[in-house]
């Protein structure tokens, strides 16, 4: 596959950045996502959102991952590694990303995901987890509470020292959403992309659930002279662990003279927990899906478009104006489970089922 590989130029104002990747193999649909206006439901009259249609990225490799693994891919076909290695939630959307990429590229993918399930007899195939499966991948079920760093991280290691030792194979171990200083570059990479599309606007906004997405697109605005006011709504662990991991990122590339706080605003829309939602991101869910045919998934966007909302309604003084891009980043196979079926349609009082005989 290494006829895949494209060498990558960064932009000019990146290229004082360490860490440049070398190549890039593309995976996304051909071309540029649109910029398009988008009503949001209940969103205060005197703002105007835009979204960057990342979800337009491609099928089953939509939304944001699969920027980060074009750079991340790139790299393990250049060092020639036959296998792939990464970990998630069962309904992962960035491990469907790499199942589905991986079989393009010829590679083998291996999953580690967390469910809380016991034996077989109590996995429902749906949504992500069956096209996992549909998709060739190697599956490792671990509990839901294991840590990644002290367990799954550790067991990736293992899985590919034993592949190694079997059959001299090599693999690329990819963390969690991809968000590694490699896979970073996709969002800067982005960035670089919304500013030749020229369309005006003051505030980026984009959901937090590994890093990698808010850290890319930061560190670009802070390149570029800060024209944008960057936010990033928080959907799985603390501010305070995510605005470490900018600073890693920072540190990575060479910017050292600057902290995340300098350079992006995080903000906590958890909820119950990661993946968990409220009955008011099931009834917006709905609501946008009908009123204005964008659909939101429960983990990311929907969480992420609901505090965008929220801090429009009760905190306007956090934005640089009033003109806000939504990265859209995916996520539709998700939704589309039982769990989440049975939780979304009692909102959908619109759509009416007549039967005609």
């Amino acid at each position: 596959m290494t006829h895949r590989l494209q060498e990558y130029q960064p932009p000019e104002w990146a290229q004082s950045l360490k860490l440049i990747p070398k190549h890039r193999i593309q995976l996304a649909a051909p071309g540029v996502t649109p910029i398009t206006e988008w009503k949001l439901p209940d969103a205060p009259e005197d703002f105007k959102v835009l979204l960057k249609r990342d979800d337009y990225t491609g099928s089953i490799l939509s939304g944001n991952k699969v920027r980060k693994l074009e750079f991340i891919l790139a790299e393990a076909v250049a060092n020639g590694c036959k296998h792939v290695i990464s970990a998630g939630a069962l309904q992962s959307n960035h491990c469907r990303a790499v199942a589905a990429s991986c079989a393009e590229l010829g590679l083998q993918s291996h999953l580690f995901l967390r469910t809380p399930a016991k034996e077989a007899s109590e996995l429902k195939y749906n949504g992500n987890f069956f096209l996992d499966r549909l998709l060739g991948a190697n599956l490792y079920l671990t509990p839901m509470d294991v840590d990644y760093k002290d367990y799954t991280e550790v067991k990736m290691k293992e899985l590919a020292d034993s592949i190694e030792k079997e059959s001299g194979e090599t693999s690329r171990l990819v963390c969690l959403g991809g968000s590694d200083d490699v896979g970073m570059w996709g969002y800067i990479r982005c960035f670089d992309e919304i500013k030749k599309q020229g369309i005006e606007f003051d505030d980026i906004v984009c959901a937090c659930g590994s890093g990698g997405t808010i850290s890319g697109l930061a560190i670009a605005n802070y390149l570029c002279g800060m024209p944008y006011r960057c936010h990033s709504i928080v959907v799985g662990d603390s501010n305070e662990y995510f605005y470490k991991e900018i600073n890693d990122h920072l540190d990575g590339v060479g910017l050292t003279d600057i902290q995340a706080e300098d350079i992006t605003t995080l903000y906590d829309y958890i909820g119950p927990g990661y993946g968990k939602n409220l009955p008011e991101h099931f009834e917006l869910i709905s609501k946008s899906a009908t009123e204005t045919g964008v659909m939101l998934d429960n983990s990311y966007t929907g969480k992420a478009v609901y505090g965008l909302r929220d801090l429009m309604q009760n905190k306007p003084e956090v934005f640089k104006g009033r003109r806000i891009l939504f990265i859209h980043s995916g996520g539709l196979p998700s939704i589309q489970t039982e769990i989440m079926v049975n939780s979304l349609l009692p909102h959908s009082t619109k759509s009416k089922v007549t039967f005609i005989s």
